[in-house]
This record gives C-alpha cells, sequence and structure tokens, in this order.
C-alpha cells in the first residue's frame, strides 16, 4: 500500500476510533455499522453508522501488473 493511501485512510481510521471511545463511554447500549461501497476511478467510499453517518471517499490501491 502506498503512503498516499495511507495518508487518506487516516481520517477513516480516526473517526471509528473516535467512535468506538464513545461507544464504551457510553452508559448504554451503542451499536457502529461500517458499510463500503466500490466507486468508480480507484475509490471506495466509507460510511461509518453511529447514530449519525459519516461519509468519506478513499483512494484504494491499484494492482501492481
Amino acid at each position: 500500500m502506498t503512503s498516499n493511501v495511507q495518508i487518506a485512510q487516516q481520517p477513516v481510521k480516526a473517526k471509528l476510533l473516535e467512535l468506538m471511545d464513545e461507544v464504551l463511554a457510553h452508559d448504554g447500549y451503542g451499536d457502529i455499522r461500517v458499510e463500503v461501497r466500490i466507486l468508480k476511478r480507484h475509490q471506495k467510499e466509507v460510511i461509518l453508522h453511529c447514530g449519525k453517518q459519516y461519509r468519506f471517499v478513499i483512494d484504494t490501491p491499484q494492482a501492481a501488473g
């Protein structure tokens, strides 16, 4: 995986960890769902569901070939 792709994924990973911390700190029930859709031009849409929806579009690594 290239460093540009890893950099593009950082906001998604950071938000997921933030949501996990919120769910663990909450006194009641919590639920997190991750949805990934393939887009054109080597991109993916990542949707994090946790009461609200957080949408990200990230670049994906191109296969060597």
